[in-house]
């Protein structure tokens, strides 16, 4: 995916996220994987590997995980986009996901 409708070039080029905006889609962080790992614990039947996150801060933490998903033991992989959501206090939770 592409940088978000939210970013917005600056001066020197450089995107900034505006405020209740999604953070253009970058590489995971090790704290990102901790939480896609947390919201999919005890899911069953399609792997997500994720690829790249965009984060958007509200009351907690909006993420989209872009993933490439596959149903082994089939080779065939596609797109997703794993949305998950952590409330300021409580626990990672699946939001949804959308097959690209």
């Amino acid at each position: 995916m592409s940088n978000s409708p939210a970013a917005a070039p600056t001066a020197n080029h450089q995107a900034t996220t505006l405020p209740g905006g999604w953070t253009p889609y970058h590489p995971l962080t090790p704290a990102d994987k901790a939480v896609f790992d947390a919201a999919m614990k005890g899911l069953v039947g399609v792997k997500y590997m994720p690829q790249a996150v965009s984060t958007q801060v509200v009351a907690g933490t909006n993420y989209r995980f872009e993933c490439n998903a596959s149903l082994p033991p089939s080779e065939v992989i596609w797109k997703a986009i794993v949305e998950i959501f952590v409330p300021l206090n409580g626990q990672p939770h699946l939001i949804g996901i959308i097959r690209m």
